[in-house]
């Protein structure tokens, strides 16, 4: 894996995202961006995962591969229990992609384990596994003033706050991750039966 250089005008991330319109949809839409720190825009790609299913690590892995493109230099997602407590498996999902990968979420929790035996009797344990070997959260303080929770892989908390702060424009949510999430909205906004 190669070094990440933070202070490189051209470093991309590709941005991955979701939403779903609960009561109507059985998928979640998964729009991915690709972004410079310069803030430009030269990629998308999309997928779906499902509502409430264990799918979401291997359809990120999809995104990145359909891509074909060797110039991302990490990802970033927009959390990784997603979809209704579709748990992506970040480890996995860093030894598929060889890239470093960071997760950003916005609140504090006191953890989720009692939802996946609440409402997953099935397979509850290995949504606990998944979600146990993601680690903990890491509070990163940005200098737009605000605090995220990260989780991140093949990455130095020095590293991880630079680019976070990088791809920060305003308030909380990096670029490639607010983008990435309004096109996820608007699509599953649009198509909510056809999912």
């Amino acid at each position: 894996m190669l070094p990440l250089h933070v202070h490189k005008k051209a470093i991309r991330a590709l941005g991955i995202s979701e939403s779903f319109v609960k009561g109507e949809s059985r998928r979640s839409v998964l729009a991915g961006v690709v972004m410079r720190a310069d803030m430009t825009i030269d990629g998308f790609v999309f997928s779906a995962t499902t509502v409430g299913g264990m799918d979401a690590t291997e359809k990120m892995i999809e995104m990145y591969k359909n891509l074909e493109r060797e110039d991302i230099n990490l990802l970033m997602l927009n959390g990784c229990i997603i979809s209704w407590y579709n748990v992506v498996d970040l480890q996995k999902l860093r030894d598929e992609v060889k890239k470093p990968l960071l997760c950003v979420t916005y609140e504090e929790s006191e953890g989720l384990e009692k939802y996946f035996v609440e409402l997953f009797p099935k397979d509850w344990e290995f949504r606990v596994e998944v979600y146990h070997r993601n680690g903990l959260r890491t509070p990163i303080s940005l200098h737009t003033g605000h605090t995220v929770y990260t989780r991140f892989l093949n990455m130095t908390l020095a590293e991880t706050k630079g680019i976070l702060n990088k791809f920060t424009l305003h308030g909380s949510i990096p670029e490639p991750l607010r983008v990435a999430r309004l096109l996820a909205r608007s699509i599953a906004k649009t198509y909510p039966r056809q999912l």
